[in-house]
């Protein structure tokens, strides 16, 4: 044997991410990471489960419909002490007969025009419309009359938990609220990849499985 000293060869560093630079594998990045995981798990917790529960009554609403949220349907005449100049007069008379502080979330206005009868004419028509979390108040106006056509939807738990998740009559504290949670989930999804590679290992298997999960909802998205 020879006498030269025998110099160990250095340990392979396992295959650096594709879309993370070579400096961030560390163990202090992970712990990092973990921690990050972890608090937006926390954070998205109750809101979590609140759209995941909505968002699966939401995806069976046509099809495969599942029982639950209903709506409490009532219809009225409510009759004008004076008939309003304009749409906007109607709007502010309604408010305060509704108790409803916030802007309608849709006014329309449909002119006058004739009628299938030979010589006459029906008169404008108003269609102004009120959503909040807890109602929605639909109101139709005919010019000239001196009463309103309206009608009320009152939902019941599920329904207004459903109306929570598509933020209908929602404030804009809730939207913002709620742009938390997405941006969570977003973030969560990235450190999640990042944690279950350990910021290393096989690019290919990687790409085959987000390729797979992207081509799978496409197909899916776009043939249903």
């Amino acid at each position: 044997m020879s006498g030269e000293p025998i110099t160990p060869r250095p340990a392979k560093s396992g295959g650096g991410h594709l879309f993370v630079p070579a400096r961030w594998h560390r163990p202090v990045v992970l712990k990092w990471l973990r921690r990050v995981h972890a608090w937006l798990g926390i954070w998205g917790a109750a809101l979590g489960l609140l759209f995941g529960a909505t968002g699966l009554l939401l995806n069976h609403r046509a099809t495969m419909k599942i029982p639950g949220p209903a709506y409490d349907n009532t219809q009225w005449q409510l009759s004008l002490a004076q008939q309003p100049a304009d749409i906007d007069a109607l709007v502010r008379q309604l408010q305060q007969e509704l108790g409803i502080s916030k802007p309608p979330h849709q006014k329309k206005v449909e002119a006058s025009g004739p009628t299938p009868w030979p010589g006459a004419r029906q008169p404008e028509r108003w269609q102004i419309a009120f959503a909040v979390p807890k109602a929605t108040v639909n109101a139709e106006y005919w010019v000239g009359n001196q009463s309103v056509s309206s009608k009320r939807m009152d939902p019941n738990l599920l329904a207004k938990l459903n109306r929570l998740h598509m933020a209908t009559g929602a404030s804009a504290a809730w939207i913002l609220l709620t742009d938390t949670l997405a941006g969570a989930l977003i973030a969560l999804s990235l450190t999640g990849i990042l944690l279950w590679t350990k910021l290393h290992g096989c690019r290919l298997l990687a790409l085959g499985i987000g390729g797979s999960s992207l081509g799978l909802l496409l197909l899916l998205g776009f043939t249903a």
